[in-house]
């Protein structure tokens, strides 16, 4: 008998959404922590994050088709609005980008923001996390 090591209680679908939501992870991570330490827009800048947010919409779609608890759960509205926080962040920076010189330093308002939007994001992905690893099989 083969060991799985795909927990029970996952499908198929969720576990994309899972993998999905890791790179999503990786590209506002890369985009966020960049833009925070040189306070400048770049085009790594804003390709990260926009594949990001294409990521965490794949991942959140992929997750509320494999859920079996419906769109509308906890977890779920703070995923939606922290993925709401990240879109925004990303229209915010490509407006940014598109109206102002590219060595301009961000304003303070839109470095804050997207502080926070990330870490709205970060608090939505561990408590996914933690959910998946604390439920019962």
């Amino acid at each position: 008998m083969p060991l799985s090591v795909k927990p029970a209680h996952l499908n198929t679908l969720s576990l994309t959404g899972i993998i999905i939501v890791q790179a999503a992870l990786l590209c506002y991570s890369i985009a966020i922590i960049t833009e925070q330490r040189k306070r400048v827009i770049s085009r790594v800048i804003l390709s990260f994050l926009t594949v990001g947010v294409v990521l965490d919409l794949m991942a959140t779609t992929f997750m509320i088709l494999g859920s079996s608890r419906g769109p509308f759960t906890l977890h779920g509205i703070l995923g939606y609005s922290s993925l709401a926080g990240m879109l925004i962040d990303a229209i915010l920076i490509w407006r940014f980008y598109r109206n102002n010189d590219r060595l301009i330093k961000v304003t303070n308002g839109l470095h804050w923001y997207s502080l926070g939007a990330y870490l709205w994001w970060i608090a939505a992905y561990i408590t996914g996390g933690l959910l998946v690893a604390l439920r019962p099989s």
